[in-house]
Formats: structure tokens, C-alpha cells, sequence
């Protein structure tokens, strides 16, 4: 049997989560133990919690929402691509020759060794280079997911690298938790929430490889 590999991160009260996000919250409404006749709770969180798929609409006026996007892109044949420890970004340089025929990839850098072992919220994360989504785009690249909470890291509020990959209508997918996973081929299960009007949504996903 093929193995499955679940590479989205638990979603609890004081989770990482990206800065001045929205914490999550779980209230208890209906409790057996109090007496009621069935567990019941609430839940408050952000739409870009933990493992999430960022549509068009996050950066986008016009975008597709979260409830539009093509799940046929979110499914199917992915490569999961290792970057070296050392590296501090992705770079065009860590792309040659990885991407031929590849519509999804998946990015496992040192964020996800950092996950594993428990750290909270980290600010040095490895994220995408405005360079390397640049090339992602004439690529061929529908999808684009990685081990942060972001896909890059930038202390100008600009987010070039949103804006080139969602512009061109390739998704991204942040939040993976890829310690366990090989570099590789795989089949990308990746569902999100199908919020109405969404300018992002929570989902699992999973890899199912040899």
C-alpha cells in the first residue's frame, strides 16, 4: 500500500502563528462532563491559520476567493523539493533543473526540522526569493506550497513574491509540516474550507507516495 504522509500542522490555542494574525480560540458550549448530552465547541481562528491555501483574493481585489479556486490544482501529481539547511531563501539557483513537467512543488527547507522540534513562531524562516518566483511563473508552476507560515519574507510590506505567484494564477500553499517527508514524487491531497468570499482557508492536506 502507498504511504500516507499528513503534513498539516494541529490547530490549538497557542499555536505559531504568523504576527498580528488572529489567535485561536476554542470555548467548550455543551460539555458531557458538566452534564449535557453531547461535546460541543467553538471555534475562532483566522482564515490563514496553520497549514492554509492563500487564493488570488488574499492579495488580489478582483481574485478567485477561497470557495472559486480549482480544486484539480490543489490535487494531484507534486514534487516535494529539499533545500539545503544552509540556505537562508529559495533562489532561482535551487530550481535548475527540478521543475520540468512540474505543475506542483513542494519546498521541505530547515522550517520544518525547526516545526518537529517544537519551536514556537520563528521570524528567520526560509521563504521564496522574489527571483525565484519569477522563474516559478514561466515554468509552468500552478501551485507552490511550503514549510512557513509565509511564502516569503519581506520587511517592506510589499510582498512581490504574493503578488507575482497569485497574479499569474499559481496557489500557494503555506504552513506545511514536511520533517518526515522525503525529497520526491508524490500525489498532493489538499482541501480547503470552502469559504464563502475566502481570502484564504484552512485545510489538510496530505501526500500519498510510495
Amino acid at each position: 500500500m502507498p504511504k500516507l504522509y499528513d503534513i498539516t500542522a494541529p490547530i490549538y490555542p497557542g499555536m505559531p502563528s504568523f504576527p498580528n494574525d488572529p489567535e485561536v480560540e476554542v470555548a467548550v458550549d455543551h460539555s458531557l462532563a458538566k452534564g449535557d448530552a453531547y461535546n460541543l465547541s467553538r471555534l475562532a481562528v483566522g482564515t490563514h491559520v496553520g497549514t492554509h491555501v492563500d487564493p488570488p483574493r488574499h492579495f488580489l481585489a478582483d481574485g478567485a476567493t477561497a470557495d472559486q479556486i480549482d480544486l484539480n490544482v490543489l490535487c494531484g501529481p507534486c514534487r516535494v523539493v529539499r533545500i539545503p539547511d544552509t540556505h537562508t531563501s529559495i533562489g532561482t539557483g535551487d530550481l535548475h533543473g527540478l521543475l520540468h513537467g512540474v505543475t506542483r512543488v513542494l519546498f521541505r527547507t530547515r522550517n520544518s526540522a525547526r516545526w518537529a522540534r517544537g519551536e514556537g513562531y520563528f521570524p528567520d524562516y526560509v521563504a521564496l526569493s522574489p527571483e525565484a518566483a519569477e522563474y516559478l511563473v514561466p515554468a509552468g508552476v500552478q501551485l507552490v506550497g511550503i514549510d512557513s507560515q509565509s511564502v516569503e519574507l519581506d520587511p517592506t510590506g510589499q510582498y512581490p513574491v504574493h503578488h507575482s505567484l497569485l497574479s499569474s494564477g499559481c496557489l500557494i500553499l503555506e504552513g506545511l509540516r514536511l520533517a518526515d517527508v522525503p525529497p520526491g514524487e508524490y500525489t498532493l491531497w489538499c482541501l480547503p474550507m470552502k469559504l464563502r468570499g475566502g481570502d484564504g482557508a484552512p485545510c489538510r492536506a496530505v501526500l500519498v507516495g510510495p
